[in-house]
């Protein structure tokens, strides 16, 4: 490798460092939604150089965690009631159509990956990493589909809403639910190829949680917009 080469591929990760770190502050709320972004803070918070903040912002851009301020600068996207509710729309509306074409090419390895992925998440309930097995699972459901853009929406849309389930963290009602039993209706469907069981668990899954959220949300008064 040329010194150039090297040079570049330390910058592209030290991009990826910002990237990941901005993001994960972002969806958990330790940036806030609606807060400035400024280059200097944020080089001086991630001990980094201000040209990877300001390509991570870039691409956060794209992620619709981040948006520009008129052209001069940046701030964490803003939380809406309005916003999220469409996002929970686009989600059903996207992750049923992505489910059904992965039960319709349904294959045995396909079936295995996902009550493996399944297994992995149960495990890590009361772990740190939790939200990654989790987000693993939902997406092995539709890694089936054979549509690497419509799988690529649900994936930005499952990052989209997990910030709105850290603004509404705490609330009591939402662990009554038996999540685990939700998790195992929806695996059951699937493997046993019925769509229209699998879909309907998929979206009732989605819709507790959203009408939850949103009434935790209004309750907080945590939205920016």
């Amino acid at each position: 490798m040329n010194k150039m080469d090297d040079t570049r591929g330390r910058e592209t990760s030290a991009t990826r460092a910002a990237y990941l770190s901005l993001r994960d502050m972002i969806l958990t709320g330790a940036l806030p939604a609606g807060k400035k972004l400024k280059i200097e803070q944020l080089r001086t918070l991630l001990d980094t150089g201000a040209s990877p903040v300001r390509e991570a912002l870039s691409l956060l851009t794209s992620d619709m965690l981040v948006e520009r301020i008129d052209q001069r600068g940046f701030r964490a996207a803003e939380a809406s009631l309005a916003n999220f509710e469409e996002i929970l729309s686009l989600r059903c509306a996207l992750e049923e159509m992505a489910l059904r074409q992965s039960i319709a090419n349904a294959t045995s390895e396909w079936e295995e990956g996902l009550v493996v992925a399944h297994h992995r998440m149960k495990k890590l309930t009361d772990s740190p990493t939790f939200e990654d097995a989790h987000k693993s699972f939902h997406m092995a459901l539709l890694e089936n589909a054979n549509s690497p853009i419509l799988e690529r929406y649900c994936s930005q849309l499952y990052d989209l809403n997990i910030r709105y389930r850290y603004l509404a963290a705490g609330g009591e009602s939402y662990q009554s639910r038996d999540i685990s039993a939700e998790h195992d209706q929806i695996l059951e469907a699937a493997v046993q190829r019925d769509a229209d069981a699998a879909c309907a668990a998929l979206l009732s899954h989605y819709r507790l949680t959203g009408a939850y959220l949103a009434k935790r949300l209004d309750k907080l008064n945590v939205l920016t917009i």
